[in-house]
């Protein structure tokens, strides 16, 4: 189940990645370069830190299957019809919202602090998004702006943290902390809601 949801996650991201690329009007090939890049970037940051070997996504044929396939198709639907802008929203919040929660597993599974574990899943949701932003030219990046995004991704991984501590099945700590992830990234989105901007410094 857990790997099912995970190939979901990264299907969101890699069709995020494609989405972004569209609006900034790149070629086919960047499209499928910024669909790897939102998949995958935020597990191989994590399992390099985490000294996990070899690479997850390196003898699992059926996720680079998935991005490959996900990124053609949705560059097939681009090409004869349009997306709303919206889509790219909601397809990285799912993304975002997987993620953030299998990179707190891994983190757990690794026995480390629970700082660590909030610090490994929010970097596993978030990095791909940050590295799909600054070749689509976009900055700063989402992560930096003042949009309520890693944030959803901490309160995710404290959910995740707290429900395994507290004996909780792994089904349902899994989907109650993707969808407190999801909503509240959806939520700040429909609502308009954003971190506070620093204050500029009085001269």
């Amino acid at each position: 189940m857990l790997h099912s949801l995970y190939l979901v996650g990264i299907a969101a991201f890699a069709a995020s990645g494609v989405l972004a690329a569209h609006e900034a009007r790149l070629d086919p090939f960047g499209g499928l370069v910024l669909a790897f890049a939102a998949s995958i970037t935020g597990g191989t940051l994590r399992d390099l830190i985490l000294d996990r070997h070899p690479l997850y996504w390196t003898h699992d044929w059926i996720l680079l299957a998935i991005i490959v396939g996900t990124a053609t198709l949705t560059m097939v639907i681009l090409r004869y019809g349009t997306l709303p802008r919206r889509s790219l929203l909601t397809m990285d919040a799912v993304g975002l919202s997987v993620v953030t929660v299998i990179g707190a597993r891994a983190a757990v599974d690794a026995e480390v602090t629970p700082f660590a574990v909030i610090m490994l899943a929010v970097l596993t949701g978030v990095a791909g998004e940050v590295v799909r932003d600054v070749l689509c030219g976009q900055y700063p990046p989402l992560l930096l702006r003042e949009d309520i995004y890693a944030t959803a991704a901490v309160a995710g991984a404290m959910c995740y943290l707290l429900l395994n501590r507290a004996g909780t099945d792994p089904t349902s700590t899994t989907l109650i902390s993707a969808g407190t992830v999801f909503a509240i990234r959806m939520a700040a989105l429909r609502f308009g809601l954003h971190l506070p901007r620093l204050a500029p410094r009085r001269m």
